[in-house]
């Protein structure tokens, strides 16, 4: 339980920093913020390919993708009566969107201005939704499918995800649509409120209950060779 409740701690630290530096507009943050803003959204507008990847990578971290995906995860979770994870899942994602909404509306940060955007997004800035939402929903993904996929399956995975994760953070500070330390704020933000809620639902202690902790069938070990 240690463990948990150090990395939320540590999370929310690393949140609050952020956030009192700018709400502070402490200027070595901003110089990043705005450096990083130009510099990335004029690459994007001088290469067409890359600027399709990264409306790519933004769709795809999108409330309407993820939001439909974890429906169907957690409709697959009660069908083979895990409730407890189902319940897990739906708390996990929705609570983490609303929970970046609240955040958004006290904090009341505009979103980066540029000349000539490549995209419009409505809103405020502060946390990216899309990187809090990325952090959340890959995380939970291979909570979920973990005790059921093989040891190479899951180094193939956590570095799918995290690639996934860095590419949706990427494309929305190349898009222009949110800063740096936005992203940087999703992406802690996401990390605490995903690792309360495993500590809240004690996923580990349902699994040795169940004998895994999925929706999907554990793989077997193997007592022998």
């Amino acid at each position: 339980m240690k463990c948990p409740l150090l990395t939320t701690a540590a999370s929310t630290i690393v949140f609050g920093l952020l956030l009192s530096l700018v709400l502070g507009k402490w200027t070595p943050l901003l110089a990043v913020d705005d450096g990083a803003r130009d510099a990335l959204h004029r690459y994007t507008a001088e290469n067409p390919a890359f600027a399709t990847a990264m409306k790519t990578l933004s769709t795809i971290g999108s409330a309407r993708v993820y939001l439909t995906a974890f429906a169907l995860v957690a409709a697959r979770l009660l069908y083979r009566h895990r409730p407890r994870q189902a319940v897990f899942v739906v708390v996990t994602v929705v609570g983490s969107a609303l929970l970046n909404v609240l955040v958004k509306r006290a904090v009341q940060r505009a979103r980066p201005m540029v000349s000539d955007p490549l995209i419009t997004a409505p809103g405020l800035s502060f946390p990216s939704g899309h990187a809090q939402s990325a952090v959340v929903t890959y995380a939970t993904l291979l909570v979920v499918f973990w005790p059921a996929m093989r040891s190479a399956w899951r180094r193939i995975a956590t570095v799918a995800a995290a690639a996934m994760v860095l590419g949706i953070g990427l494309s929305r500070v190349a898009l222009a649509v949110h800063y740096v330390s936005d992203v940087l704020a999703g992406y802690v933000l996401g990390a605490a409120w995903l690792v309360a809620t495993i500590a809240i639902f004690d996923l580990r202690r349902s699994g040795s209950r169940d004998g895994h902790t999925s929706g999907w069938p554990s793989r077997r070990r193997s007592t022998g060779r």
